[in-house]
């Protein structure tokens, strides 16, 4: 499976590996996704995931294949409603942006189509100084599809998104200053920069980290005063957890806390 995932401690880093053609996003993917994301989430070991490309492909992923002749293509509109379920069950862009644990995509090369938009459906990112996150699509004629150039705007912006939509790219630095990315390192430092970032979330209340990330997400799509009334009831539920009264205590006696994702 082109999909890896190797465990470090409480950290599970998934790498898109066809190297061979720069990581270019195939079904594979998908399935792999399909596969291994429920079980990093039933993973009680596992508190945070990092997905990046393999370096050896000189990319993060290079996006769809267009040496397929099937790429960005269907013989009718309704064969393509009657795939439809089925293609968003299984969709990597869906399966990464629902999933419960904090996810950060470490950036080492081009994103280009889909590998920019899962990108960017992760919390954070950790990029080199080679990465560059490009969407071609209208220039394929098509467009970014699974809400791409809408979840970038979220990031960065609606103009920022609107220039990338029309194939202008992101480089490194640019990525940084305008919040896409929020760390950015020479590139033999990124996966170090990447597990740095890991370690440190992984360290933290599994449950609240969780629930934290439950909030922004569901509160950025809300009213603000339902948004706050949401978390409110979080908290509460946080106030009640073992993990709470651990760090709490641990804190007063001034030594190191034990979570247990209790």
């Amino acid at each position: 499976m082109p999909l890896l995932c190797e465990k470090r401690g409480h950290v599970a880093i998934l790498t898109l590996s066809r190297p061979e053609a720069r990581n270019a996003w195939c079904q594979e993917y998908n399935e792999g996704f399909v596969d291994i994301l429920p079980k990093l989430e039933a993973d009680k070991e596992i508190r945070c995931v990092v997905l990046t490309g393999d370096p050896a492909g000189n990319a993060f992923s290079a996006g769809a294949d267009l040496k397929n002749p099937r790429t960005h293509s269907h013989d009718s509109i309704a064969d393509f409603l009657e795939e439809l379920p089925s293609r968003r069950r299984s969709s990597a862009i869906a399966l990464v942006t629902d999933f419960a644990k904090p996810m950060i995509a470490a950036v080492n090369g081009y994103a280009i189509g889909i590998g920019c938009i899962v990108s960017y459906c992760c919390d954070m990112i950790v990029a080199s100084d080679a990465a560059d996150w490009r969407l071609p699509q209208a220039g394929l004629g098509i467009m970014p599809a699974q809400g791409g150039s809408i979840r970038l705007a979220r990031w960065v912006g609606r103009g920022n998104a609107m220039r990338a939509a029309y194939g202008f790219p992101i480089k490194a630095e640019e990525a940084y200053r305008i919040g896409l990315a929020q760390w950015l390192v020479p590139a033999a430092e990124l996966m170090d920069q990447a597990m740095a970032v890991a370690d440190h979330i992984a360290s933290l209340p599994p449950l609240a980290t969780q629930v934290t990330k439950e909030s922004l997400r569901s509160g950025l799509e809300q009213p603000l005063p339902e948004a706050v009334l949401g978390d409110l009831y979080r908290f509460a539920m946080l106030e009640l957890t073992e993990d709470k009264a651990e760090s709490h205590q641990a804190w007063r006696e001034r030594r190191r806390p034990s979570f247990k994702g209790r």
